[in-house]
């Protein structure tokens, strides 16, 4: 593929072989390593430095839902073998996230609470209430039949022949929103949108009536936390594969990839270490990838060549006393500035709490942001961050002086707070082509073709690619 240099006998370098390497550490480059280290392949995990020193809460999803019997979590690490003790840190928690407005702060979790909740801060009448609730978990079970039946992705082209150009293979679940749904009440569409943008990984788009329908619905099948500091659902995974023989590695800035007899390899400048796979997968916006490379002083290939992302979650990281906390907030919440507005950048922040990373400690971590333009992102981030913590001080009467900002470093390609759209006609329900070259053998997760899926679209796109990339293996 142009742009990728071969490695010649240069004799220096020094060449160590695995069967994939993973590049960058996103959530479903995990699943996908996880996935093929269970056929046996021995995997090489590779993270940008600043990425894999960020503290774990920045990069977990913010509602991890699916644990329970049948949902996408719990099929997925069941498919991964992952051990019950493991699984058994993963808590239920009754309280999947509320919702807060300006006078109102709705807990969203169990149906039957939910609809009690929705009565009670009188947004609907209880027969209205009680078939939105029910009509929205429908939809939700719906369509999560049908993603753990869908295929989602594909590598090379079937062997019945090529598809003509830009005519994409659907999946054959096409349904829409009941209409309890798609018209809910005047009062409780805002919170109904304040939940998908907080849910969804979409960058500006709207999430197809299937994707809103499953992301309103996972968080009334039970959500479920972490109440130990060494759990995680990436720390969770990152196990699994170091227990299949996988292995992690980091790159502290620039990078090449370089071609050594038809295997894709990755090397940095003023190092003899050339890791070489059978293939790469691309696990970090391609959209990122290029215009860092460049501002390292390299010269990108042309597999890295994508659209910039369009938008960004920011985030900051705050680290709070237990006393100070609100005694009714829960786990997650959702904090919807101006229902009157859209639901939509600085007007949406959702913020989540974890345990402390020490043992004992009286205090918890924190983690507030919302997905806002990448311009603005780029030019007042520092007035983001503000905006942010004072949203979070808002919640917390009694915080003055309690809440310590912790710093986040700038992660430059191994970026999973970068959001994109699919291009139209693509994304989810349609499957997403992950194979970008054949020699070397090159796939990409494109993370946006799932993102309106949110988390389970990260998990689900990584197991899927992993059966792909297994099959294509020679």
């Amino acid at each position: 593929m142009r742009g990728i240099a071969e490695a010649g006998p240069a004799a220096s370098l020094r060449a160590r072989r695995w069967d994939v390497i993973v590049l960058g550490g996103a959530l479903p480059g995990l699943v996908t390593a996880a996935r093929l280290g269970l056929d046996g392949l021995r995997v090489l995990v590779i993270e940008e430095e600043a990425a894999a020193g960020l503290y774990p809460g920045l990069r977990e999803p913010f509602l991890i839902t699916g644990s329970a019997a049948g949902g996408i979590l719990d099929a997925c690490l069941k498919a991964l073998t992952v051990p019950l003790i493991e699984r058994r840190k993963l808590e239920p928690d009754p309280v999947g996230f509320q919702v807060v407005l300006p006078d109102i702060r709705l807990d969203v979790g169990d149906p039957i609470a939910t609809a009690e909740e929705i009565v009670a801060w009188g947004l609907a009448k209880p027969e209205v209430a009680r078939g939105l609730v029910r009509a929205i978990a429908e939809a939700g079970v719906a369509e999560r039949a049908a993603m753990l039946d869908a295929a989602v992705v594909r590598g090379a082209t079937p062997r019945g022949g090529p598809r003509a150009p830009g005519m994409p293979r659907v999946a054959r679940h096409g349904r829409g929103l009941p209409v309890e749904v798609a018209s809910p009440p005047p009062a409780l569409r805002p919170l109904l949108d304040a939940q998908v943008r907080a849910l969804s990984n979409l960058a500006e788009g709207t999430p197809p009536p299937e994707a809103r329908g499953r992301l309103l619905g996972s968080a009334l099948e039970g959500a479920a936390s972490y109440r130990v500091a060494e759990g995680f659902l990436r720390g969770c995974l990152r196990r699994r594969i170091q227990s299949l023989f996988g292995e992690f590695r980091t790159l502290p800035g620039r990078f090449d990839l370089l071609d050594l007899g038809g295997h894709p390899g990755i090397t940095a400048p003023g190092t003899t270490d050339l890791w070489v796979g059978r293939a790469l997968v691309l696990n970090a916006p391609r959209g990122c990838m290029a215009p860092a490379l460049r501002e390292l002083g390299g010269d990108p290939p042309e597999v890295f060549a994508a659209p910039p992302p369009t938008r960004r979650r920011v985030a900051v990281h705050l680290r709070v006393r237990r006393s100070v906390l609100p005694e009714a907030m829960a786990s997650r919440v959702v904090v919807l500035g101006d229902p009157t507005k859209a639901a939509d950048a600085l007007n949406v922040v959702s913020i989540a709490l974890f345990p402390a990373a020490q043992s004992g400690s009286d205090r918890t971590e924190l983690i507030a942001s919302a997905v806002v333009p990448e311009a603005e992102a780029s030019e007042h981030r520092a007035a983001i961050e503000a905006e942010l913590a004072r949203r979070v001080s808002d919640l917390m009467p009694f915080c003055e002086g309690q809440l310590v900002r912790e710093p986040v470093p700038r992660v430059l390609w191994d970026d999973d707070a970068a959001l994109s759209d699919p291009k139209l006609g693509e994304g989810w329900p349609v499957e997403a082509e992950i194979r970008l070259s054949a020699k070397p053998a090159i796939y990409a997760l494109p993370r946006e073709s799932l993102a309106a899926l949110g988390m389970e679209g990260d998990l689900l796109l990584g197991w899927r690619a992993g059966d792909v990339i297994r099959s294509e293996l020679p």
